[in-house]
């Protein structure tokens, strides 16, 4: 009883000062972005401006007109990517948790071996793949191969085969289809999995700079990762446009795991009789 007593505060302390040393090179990043060059080159660790500007900001766009296309481009393909992989995901993901057909257990272990190959090994194929559609420097480029992901197909699988079957049968004796079945009581149960799914996919496009890299080369057509890289390499010694830049980066990703945090926490009970 006395070692729980002690090592539980134990165990927090090192946690607070682990989340604590992580979190303030962040911190320190969204400070310099509210603050003038000078002071940030002047040597000084502090994480509260003395002299506050929102000038990075209103520069930023002033010295990058491409900036806020840059921006746009990231949200469209990486939303899209999310509404098409939650689609596609779970109904592959269903179809291997409940529908018998020919070579089930085939495509099954298909999908297992591409989880074993890197994706660099891809890169060149997917190149050559789409240089032939004549996909480079295009938004479907960029899409459609990152509509499908073998690991949450194989994640979302995994949930439905836990899914209670009586709600599935209850669904289907009120006279609906396997489809609308799946669209009108199986996927609003999965709203957990669906989540999970949503932010992993957003970090993986929003953050991707290798595909982008591959497949873009027009200047208006770069995500915000290509961008920022361009951006970077022209005003490396200006930290606070830098700082601004990259703030401005972070800012959806916390947001989409703000929203969908809840949906981390909250169980979901499943009973025969709901």
């Amino acid at each position: 009883m006395k070692k729980k007593t002690f090592s539980k505060p134990l165990l927090y302390t090192v946690l607070i000062i682990y989340a604590v040393i992580t979190f303030i090179p962040f911190i320190w990043a969204i400070s310099s972005s509210f603050k003038p060059l000078p002071e940030i080159v002047s040597g000084e660790l502090s994480l509260i401006p003395k002299d506050f500007t929102l000038d990075n900001y209103t520069e930023l766009f002033k010295q990058e007109p491409l900036f806020f296309r840059w921006m746009l481009n990231s949200l469209f393909v990486t939303g899209s990517m999310v509404i098409l992989n939650l689609i596609f995901n779970s109904m592959a993901g269903y179809a291997l948790a409940r529908i018998k057909f020919s070579g089930q257990k085939v495509w099954f272990f298909l999908i297992l071996a591409v989880l074993m190959i890197p994706g660099q090994v891809t890169m060149i194929p997917s190149y050559l793949i789409l240089k032939s559609f004549g996909w480079l420097n295009t938004y479907q480029g960029l899409i459609v191969p990152g509509m499908v992901n073998a690991t949450f197909i194989f994640m979302m699988r995994q949930f439905f085969i836990n899914f209670p079957k009586e709600l599935e049968e209850a669904a289907q004796m009120d006279g609906l289809s396997r489809i609308g079945t799946f669209f009108r009581i199986v996927l609003p149960l999965a709203k957990p999995a669906l989540a999970a799914q949503a932010v992993f996919t957003f970090m993986a496009g929003w953050n991707d700079f290798m595909r982008p890299l591959i497949v873009m080369s027009d200047k208006e057509m770069f995500t915000l990762t290509l961008g920022l890289n361009a951006f970077k390499g022209q005003y490396i010694s200006f930290w606070n446009y830098i700082m601004a830049a990259s703030t401005l980066m972070t800012i959806p990703s916390l947001l989409i795991y703000a929203f969908f945090n809840r949906f981390f926490i909250k169980g979901v009970t499943f009973t025969g009789g709901k």
